[in-house]
């Protein structure tokens, strides 16, 4: 272990801070009570989110909170008698990987559901997988429309929900935003995935109903996830200087695409717009500073998927004692994803993943008790009766279609590189 913790000091921040947590997560499978050996029959739960990759900035809090969450619940009992035993995996911010991934976790590690993924196109790939082994999937992230129109067609037989909205609220939210800061012509560049396409399109739609133009509608501006160099998607992007750019992008490879755009002179005077994807206190640090020592993306402002839940302030209080820090975002989305499947679990009395997806909704968003803390939850449901459970990250009310409404935090890059909420955000009409 020494040998590669010294290993590690010889990369970058990012990449140390990447393999300090799976050295973390390989030290937590060897018998602690979050993730270690439970008895015969009890719940077996994976997670499925980047460690690593191009989302591993935004990913490693979730990461962090699946295994609170199931300590939290273990302290107090587990899910039908027994401890949960959690299993996590790397996606790598990669679909095939992702895939690869959530296969071994259904057919080999036999868990009955996971909390994952966070990219849309990671959980394209692993939610068919999940639906073959009947495990339920909740995501804490994967907001692209995709997912609701597969719904409506069955494709997931019900083994499928999220906690975090879709885009097509926030991209609605971001053209307001966009109309609320005067914005009147802007352009979009996006990542070339679900996530970035379906979030440019609606967005295109909404901020044109609010009268504004989006100047590159007829040849928008979309970048390969995989690309090293993006100096012709930035010129492309701020051509002609519009007054913002709404930009979708993943933290690595947006950086060098922001980057790319100062240094060929295009960013001064256009507002940066940007989203959940990059919301990370080390995303200004990637894209780097400008000749006089700023950071290029200070005043950036964005959208995120907010949290204004009944059980938010508990969730707030225990992350502050583990982290000495307030919770990133979504944080509450991953620890209601993972609560959901355990109360899913206790309230059919049986760990499989046809009895959590049969009673995922209405441990949700049915008539029960409203409770805000998990523990007080397991115990209602323990005594045969019925509980709605009411979430850090909202009501969590989940839908036929594994949809939630959820509202929008308004954050904006600081002088010193961090971002610090400013306000919410509705999404237009």
């Amino acid at each position: 272990m020494k040998h590669l913790m010294q290993k590690a000091l010889q990369f970058s921040p990012n990449r140390r801070a990447a393999i300090a947590l799976s050295m973390a997560a390989l030290m937590a499978g060897c018998g602690t009570a979050a993730t270690g050996p439970s008895a015969e029959g009890g719940l077996k739960l994976g997670s499925l989110l980047p460690s690593t990759g191009d989302l591993a900035p935004v990913g490693q809090p979730m990461i962090a909170t699946v295994p609170l969450l199931v300590e939290t619940v273990n302290q107090c009992g587990g899910v039908n008698g027994k401890p949960i035993d959690l299993v996590p995996a790397d996606d790598e911010t990669d679909p095939v990987k992702g895939n690869a991934a959530m296969t071994k976790l259904a057919e080999v590690d036999k868990v009955a559901g996971v909390v994952g993924s966070f990219a849309s196109s990671v959980s394209q790939s692993a939610v068919d997988v999940a639906a073959r082994n009947k495990v339920m999937l909740v995501s804490p992230g994967s907001t692209s429309p995709v997912f609701t129109e597969r719904a409506k067609k069955g494709d997931f037989k019900g083994f499928w929900a999220r906690t975090a909205p879709p885009d097509t609220y926030q991209a609605r939210a971001l053209a307001q935003l966009a109309k609320d800061k005067g914005l009147k012509r802007v352009s979009t560049v996006v990542i070339n995935n679900d996530y970035g396409v379906s979030f440019e399109k609606e967005f295109v739609t909404a901020f044109k109903a609010l009268g504004g133009t989006v100047a590159n509608e007829k040849n928008p501006t979309r970048y390969d996830p995989k690309a090293t160099t993006l100096n012709t998607e930035a010129e492309a992007a701020f051509k002609g200087k519009p007054d913002g750019v709404a930009a979708v992008l993943y933290a690595e490879t947006g950086s060098l695409l922001l980057k790319a755009a100062y240094e060929a002179g295009l960013t001064s005077g256009v507002q940066l717009l940007l989203t959940d994807g990059v919301k990370s206190d080390d995303f200004a640090q990637q894209v780097g500073k400008t000749r006089d020592g700023k950071f290029i993306v200070e005043g950036a402002i964005g959208t995120v998927p907010g949290a204004d839940g009944k059980a938010l302030a508990a969730l707030d209080k225990l992350w502050k004692s583990k982290k000495n820090s307030p919770p990133p975002a979504y944080v509450p989305q991953a620890w209601d994803a993972a609560a959901l499947l355990a109360l899913s679990a206790q309230a059919a009395k049986a760990n499989t993943g046809e009895a959590i997806a049969a009673n995922i909704r209405e441990v949700s968003a049915g008539p029960g008790e409203e409770v805000t803390d998990v523990c007080k939850g397991l115990e209602l449901l323990k005594a045969g009766k019925k509980i709605n459970y009411q979430g850090a990250s909202g009501n969590v009310d989940i839908d036929a279609n594994g949809d939630v409404v959820g509202v929008y935090d308004v954050w904006q890059v600081q002088a010193d590189g961090k971002t610090k909420t400013i306000g919410k955000v509705l999404p237009s009409k």
